[in-house]
């Protein structure tokens, strides 16, 4: 058995009734809008998001959940499918988990009014069911995944990223939106245990931490095609095995990194010289060791729950995280 369907077992009831409410709740009016959204619900991904929500919901009630867990593991689907649709938008990307983007298949301009149409969903599930405390916890989550991306932007055109910035650029664009999925699921079903809500936050944002290292990683590993992509260094972002080469490198060696990475990022050659320098000095292996460390924190931080099936499955989860290929 695959591990996410294993880590989807003790929810399987909870997922297959997920995505029929998922489904109802993008329906509108006007045909070109199902279309679209239908098309959305058929290219899905893994699922992470809804599965943080309801593995949490029932970890803490002992395996209760309600309509309000389903409303959040939707809010959060919503706003996410959101993002994503922009995203593309913005890095003119064509694909999407193998299939054709929004803007590929339909422009720019449906694109955006789709990914406003699906985030307006979103608020609007939660305003008409009055679940106020669901809705700050996800209006919080769509403000620093905004800071995130733009603070990331204006680091990016001066290549000074330090690690300490770094961190806070990928909690804001990343680690935020799986502690949101996290805060979502506690307080769908304890609203007023602060404390358990903040423990399983910072759980979804240490987790979420180690999920975009995890990524970054990608670049200077072998990919499907068995060699390093290099995409991040051809988009000259910043990421924590490059900061901590350039940290950690000759002034020499620093401008090299740094001018290959400004003027000479289209070339294939530079940029795989590049990955090597960078696994030399040893970025690689400290973005392991530091993505290992937020994993073990995550795991500690379960560890503080009574065993069940769900904190199985969230350390599976967790795991999982920092395992997968892709």
């Amino acid at each position: 058995m695959k591990i996410t369907e294993q880590i989807k077992q003790p929810i399987q009831e909870e997922m297959e009734l997920f995505e029929k409410k998922f489904h109802e709740s993008m329906v509108s009016k006007v045909a070109l809008l199902n279309r679209i959204t239908y098309y959305i619900v058929n290219s899905k991904g893994k699922q992470m998001r809804p599965m943080f929500v309801f593995l949490t919901a029932k970890m803490i009630s002992n395996g209760h959940i309600n309509e309000r867990t389903y409303r959040g593991a939707s809010v959060i689907e919503l706003i996410h499918t959101a993002t994503l649709v922009h995203d593309d938008v913005v890095d003119d990307s064509n694909k999407r988990r193998g299939f054709f983007s929004i803007n590929a298949l339909w422009k720019n301009k449906i694109a955006v009014l789709v990914g406003d149409y699906l985030l307006s969903k979103g608020l609007l599930l939660s305003i008409d069911n009055n679940d106020f405390d669901l809705l700050k916890i996800i209006s919080v989550a769509v403000r620093e995944m905004s800071e995130g991306e733009l603070l990331q932007i204006e680091k990016a055109r001066r290549l000074d990223i330090t690690e300490e910035v770094y961190y806070e650029i990928i909690r804001q664009k990343t680690a935020t939106l799986i502690a949101a999925c996290c805060s979502l699921g506690a307080c769908s079903v304890a609203p007023n245990e602060a404390e358990t809500i903040e423990k399983m936050r910072k759980f979804g944002e240490i987790i979420g931490m180690a999920f975009q290292i995890k990524d970054d990683l990608f670049d200077y590993t072998d990919g499907p095609i068995g060699k390093p992509t290099g995409i991040d260094i051809k988009e000259q972002k910043m990421t924590l095995p490059l900061i901590y080469a350039l940290n950690n490198c000759s002034p020499e060696e620093k401008s090299w990194l740094i001018n290959s990475v400004k003027n000479h990022n289209k070339n294939k050659k530079r940029v795989k010289e590049v990955i090597e320098r960078v696994i030399s000095l040893g970025g690689l292996d400290y973005a392991q060791q530091q993505m290992i460390a937020y994993q073990q924190q995550a795991i500690k931080i379960l560890k503080e729950f009574p065993v069940s099936d769900y904190r199985e499955a969230l350390e599976l989860m967790v795991n999982y995280v920092i395992e997968r290929k892709k």
